[in-house]
């Protein structure tokens, strides 16, 4: 099969797929739903930083303080770009699950205000007889909190269904989504399912009723081309370590008006306007969002991580992503005594494969494939609802990026043979 990337010259930029594992088998890492490798690019740009221009950013009048707090911004102009957003809708967080939080905390902070007297943003404010909607194929990190803002309000939370074959079950959307709604978060990709969900008519559905809208775009924007501002959503949270970027650094991309509506999430120093030993006035954002010192190494990686990929070229990401999953599909499809968890076609599908092999666990194919040098992903993927909504106690998980290639799918075919074989299934 021809990919529209050169994966041999791609492979040569990340030390680490250089490497032997379990006996000196040949590396085969086919896990980047949970995290990507690293280019060296990007290792070069933080050890650099450090070398070079290490300092405090936004405070300090040296030129290191100065070079730092560029080499920051630079790096907030970057990845604005690489999403279609502008430089201040641009929060960074130390992670995806950060920002979810964020946003989840500024309804829970604005409703606890308000039951004192404080001015808040009404949009924030939640009460009993409100509700929240979410899916049923949500990752953790966009279920959990919410569940804990409902209990801390006393709103509602409900899910959209899941059909079996992996799709969201919308013919009751305008039902679900109703004058009640007052917040609808849902995932762009399935980080298990693989689905890619038609989110911009959902958050369409949401703002009709006046509801905020929600996206977890982790799984989506380091594999496609996304324009944040088209997603229909006010606020979309993502991480870099899943987009060749360094591990501690995630986004909260917002809508401006609503990020200057929203209050704190975490408070202290960098993220103030003034203070008074009897109150605090707060900056615009998006530096109230960023108390603290602020993760500027990572933001420099990832900007070298967004200068990566946009120099292949996204729409070549996502044509070689296509191409490997309808091949991994194919490939698992032929296989006595394997089920695919999610779409069993490559439409409106990313690339992590997540499957079960009749009477295996799918720890025992994980460590199977791990012998053999293949890295996969075992478990419910923090996704426990779903594994629950298809009956299975876990899955086995393949994901792949612009380092894989058709034979690393070959490898991982070859070791599920083998342990049918071996456990004798």
């Amino acid at each position: 099969m021809l990919l529209p990337l050169d994966v041999d010259r791609i492979r040569k930029d990340f030390p680490i797929l250089q490497r032997t594992v379990r006996g000196e088998k040949p590396l085969v890492y086919l896990d980047s739903a949970a995290t990507s490798q690293k280019p060296t690019s990007v290792l070069d740009a933080e050890r650099a930083f450090y070398e070079t221009a290490n300092a405090g950013v936004h405070r300090g009048a040296h030129q290191l303080a100065e070079e730092a707090t560029d080499a920051y911004e630079s790096a907030r102009r970057r990845i604005a770009g690489f999403v279609g957003a502008e430089t201040d809708d641009i929060v960074f967080t130390k992670n995806a699950t950060e920002s979810l939080n964020l946003v989840a905390y500024a309804f829970s902070n604005a409703t606890a205000k308000a039951a004192h007297g404080a001015e808040v943003d009404p949009r924030f404010v939640l009460a009993p007889g409100d509700s929240i909607v979410v899916t049923q194929m949500e990752h953790h990190a966009n279920l959990v909190p919410w569940q804990e803002v409902c209990a801390k309000t006393g709103a509602t939370l409900r899910w959209i269904g899941v059909s079996d074959d992996g799709r969201l079950e919308l013919d009751d959307l305008d039902s679900l989504i109703d004058d009640t709604t007052r917040v609808v978060s849902v995932v762009h990709q399935s980080n298990i399912l693989g689905t890619v969900n038609p989110v911009r008519r959902i958050m369409d559905r949401a703002h009709a009723v006046g509801a905020l809208g929600v996206v977890d775009a982790c799984q989506s924007i380091p594999h496609a081309p996304v324009d944040v501002s088209a997603l229909g959503a006010d606020l979309v949270g993502w991480s870099g370590h899943k987009m060749l970027g360094p591990t501690g650094i995630g986004m909260l991309w917002g809508r401006p008006e609503v990020l200057a509506a929203m209050p704190p999430f975490i408070t202290g120093g960098s993220m103030i306007e003034t203070v008074f030993m009897e109150h605090s006035t707060y900056a615009a954002p998006p530096k109230r969002f960023e108390a603290g010192s602020p993760m500027v190494a990572q933001a420099v990686g990832l900007a070298a991580a967004v200068d990566y990929l946009t120099e292949l070229g996204m729409d070549r990401v996502e044509a070689h992503e296509h191409a490997l999953t309808g091949y991994a599909l194919e490939r698992l499809a032929d296989l006595r005594g394997v089920r695919i968890i999610g779409p069993m076609t490559n439409e409106d599908r990313g690339g992590a494969v997540s499957f079960v092999v009749e009477g295996l666990h799918p720890h025992d194919v994980g460590q199977f494939l791990d012998d053999r040098g293949v890295a996969v992903r075992v478990g419910h993927h923090c996704a426990w609802p779903t594994c629950r909504r298809f009956g299975v106690p876990a899955t086995t998980r393949l994901s792949t990026y612009v380092y894989n290639d058709t034979s690393d799918i070959d490898v991982a075919i070859e070791g599920i043979l083998a342990a049918q074989n071996f456990f004798g299934v």
